[in-house]
Order: C-alpha cells, then structure tokens, then sequence
C-alpha cells in the first residue's frame, strides 16, 4: 500500500517511515502542509496520515481540501491534543481515525490495516487466484503445496497487480506503488521483482504477462 506522511517532526517521522516500511509499504512522506495539499491533488494516496499541526495548511485545511475534492482514501490523523472537542472536530471535518501522540508503533499498525480494509469492503479478505488463495490480512500467498516465501516487496507488487488483474499496469506504476513517489530506484529494480515473483507464481494457475512498451498484467490461466 502506498502510505503519504505527512508529519514535521523529523524524528517521528523517520521512525514511522521505517515501521511502514518494514510492513511493506511504500512512503511519501511532506513536511508542510500546502506543499502535501498539492501533492494529494497530483497523486493522491491510498491512505494518508496526517498531522494537525502543521507549517503552511494545518492537517485539517488538508482534510478539507482532499475532501472537497472528492477524494475519499482513508485518512488517519496525528495530534498531541487528546480532547474530546478536538477528535470530533477532526472526525468532523472527514478524517476516518484519529490517534493521540505518543501512541504504540504496534497501534499504528493495527489502525492502518483496519482502515484499508474499508475501501474495498467488495473485496473479500481471503482471494483465490487460480491456484493461489490470498491472505490479505496474514500477508500470505498459500498454494497446493504450502505457503510461498515471499519478500513484502514481492507481495507489494502481488497486490498492485492483483488489484488490477487483467489490465496492465505500467513500470512507473509499479514502482510507485511498490516504493512510493519520486523514490531512487534502480533502473532495472521493477523488472527484476517481476521476474522473482513470476518465477514463484509459475504452475499455480497465475501468471504475469509482459506487454513490450506498456507494462505488465497479471492473468489466471486458461481464464
């Protein structure tokens, strides 16, 4: 899942950038608030997580600007203040949960994975795909013959492809989803997560297709 930071306290924010990030997730992290502000409106996010205070727009300019805007990714928010008044103006303005500072990277976690879940409420948790079945909650790729081993990057790509199984999804997509926006990646960094993944996906009824200039679609066999 691909996470936007938006949080300017340094240290914080590189400590949840890493905690994200060993969960397998891609991070867009900004400091400022109207710098965020437009980076939301170009790119957008599958879930965001906010800071109230904020230089430039304050976290909940920022929430009800992406909101006037119609976009509905879930939006957890950050504050130091633990008033009631100040959760209910944020839950309020749009914002799907709120978490008080200093909170538990453990709570973090278990807040994220809850709201990701309601975006695609039309998807189940458990998925089979030809002969794999996907765990979206345990993280898992299970087939006949037992659990993949899989890295959380590989399974990054998994979803990002999966979430868009028969359409093709280019290799700037891919790495965008897998590594977040702008990141430094090498050139060849996304075929080679292909080619792992394809490798261990090859006689479960899945595969992925190469589309020469345009990108990659995963496909169910004989489908």
């Amino acid at each position: 899942m691909r996470i936007v930071l938006i949080e300017d306290h340094a240290i914080l924010a590189r400590a949840l950038i890493q905690s994200l990030q060993d969960a397998g997730h891609a991070v867009d992290w900004l400091q400022d608030g109207q710098e965020a502000d437009s980076f939301l409106a170009q790119n957008g996010a599958d879930l965001a997580v906010v800071d109230v205070n904020l230089p430039g727009l304050n976290g909940l300019q920022i929430l009800g600007r992406l909101r006037a805007r119609g976009q509905s990714f879930p939006v957890l928010m950050l504050t130091a203040h633990g008033q009631v008044s100040d959760r209910v103006a944020g839950l309020d303005a749009g914002a799907d949960d709120y978490l008080v500072k200093p909170f538990e990277m453990a709570e973090l976690h278990a807040r994220i994975r809850a709201l990701s879940r309601r975006p695609a409420e039309a998807r189940s948790e458990v998925e089979v795909i030809g002969g794999v079945t996907y765990n979206r909650a345990a993280c898992s790729l299970v087939t006949s013959a037992g659990a993949l081993t899989i890295s959380r990057r590989e399974l990054a790509l998994f979803e990002a492809l999966i979430e868009n199984i028969g359409r093709v999804r280019s290799k700037d997509q891919l790495g965008e989803r897998i590594y977040g926006i702008g990141a430094d990646i090498e050139a060849n960094a996304v075929e080679l997560l292909v080619s792992r993944l394809r490798r261990k996906l090859d006689g479960h009824g899945v595969s992925i297709r190469t589309l020469r200039g345009l990108g990659y679609m995963m496909q169910v066999e004989n489908a």
